[in-house]
């Protein structure tokens, strides 16, 4: 989902609102001809993701700018690695520096604490997925670092698939005046033969009429353990089950134990710590004036 077309349109509107009539303290403090080299240098341990994103910050800031890379998204990091050397004109190093640190550090604190949920699931089959809960206009670049945090993406948007929450079957049955099974399957009948139907169900007596109704998937919604492998044991796997609600790092693992096919979380976007990493900077001066220009 994360292209390079989606990555400059964001980072150059990002860009544009830091400086959006140019950097005046670069400009009033730095020499128009003076260069800079900086590394990346990850203060604390994590799971990197961005590095294009941060990459793309210098070069749209300024094409002179040499990006060097030292390590991939998905990749875990120790404090003192550098992930990332940089050098080009000080005044556009300096420009860009705040940006694509915003950038790197966001995506890596969501990477990071992605990877801390799937190593806690590891031991099951459960898979760890995010939500919509997301930045505006930042989706792509978070649902990209939960993946390269070994997660898995959930439906990008309303426009990807069905997922009929407790509000929508409020509104449905009352509208349709069905009971739940059939009012789903006149739903399903206006389908393509592709589309993804998905349903959240928040009471153990709504299972049955929904797996009536051959569903693609059924979210237990804010169920306790017990309920968990009752629900499941009720699919019997004629759906995939996902748990949701009341999910986090203490929580995750008991509930991968009861069963259940995907658990999705909305604190991997909505609560992800920034990781600290730091733009360590060398300004280098300007060239001395040859001996002519000097006399």
């Amino acid at each position: 989902m994360l292209t390079p077309a989606h990555i400059m349109t964001t980072v150059s509107a990002a860009l544009l609102e830091d400086a959006p009539w140019g950097d005046i303290t670069a400009s009033t403090l730095i020499p128009h001809d003076a260069t800079a080299s900086a590394t990346l240098v990850a203060r604390e341990a994590g799971v990197l993701s961005g590095m294009e994103v941060f990459a793309a910050a210098f070069r749209l800031t300024d094409a002179r700018i040499q990006v060097d890379l030292h390590a991939d998204d998905g990749d875990e990091f120790a404090p003192g690695d550098v992930l990332v050397a940089v050098a080009g004109p000080a005044r556009s190093v300096l420009t860009a520096e705040r940006v694509a640190l915003n950038f790197a550090q966001r995506m890596s604190g969501i990477a990071t604490l992605t990877r801390s949920y799937v190593d806690a699931v590891a031991h099951t089959s459960a898979r760890i997925t995010d939500t919509r809960k997301t930045t505006p206009g930042l989706r792509a670049f978070e649902r990209h670092a939960v993946a390269n945090g070994g997660g898995r993406n959930h439906r990008f948007s309303l426009s990807d698939a069905v997922m009929a929450k407790d509000n929508h079957l409020a509104v449905l049955l009352q509208q349709s005046g069905l009971g739940l099974t059939q009012a789903l399957l006149a739903a399903k009948d206006k389908l393509g033969h592709t589309t993804h139907f998905e349903v959240e169900v928040d009471r153990l007596d709504q299972v049955a009429p929904v797996i009536a109704a051959g569903v693609d998937t059924i979210m237990l919604d804010n169920f306790s353990l017990a309920e968990l492998r009752e629900g499941v044991a009720l699919i019997n796997g004629r759906a995939v089950v996902e748990a949701s609600g009341g999910v986090n790092l203490d929580t995750v693992a008991a509930i991968a134990e009861t069963g259940v096919d995907v658990i999705s979380v909305g604190a991997l976007t909505h609560s992800a710590r920034a990781i600290d990493l730091g733009l360590d900077m060398a300004l280098e001066p300007a060239a001395d004036p040859a001996p002519e220009a000097r006399r």
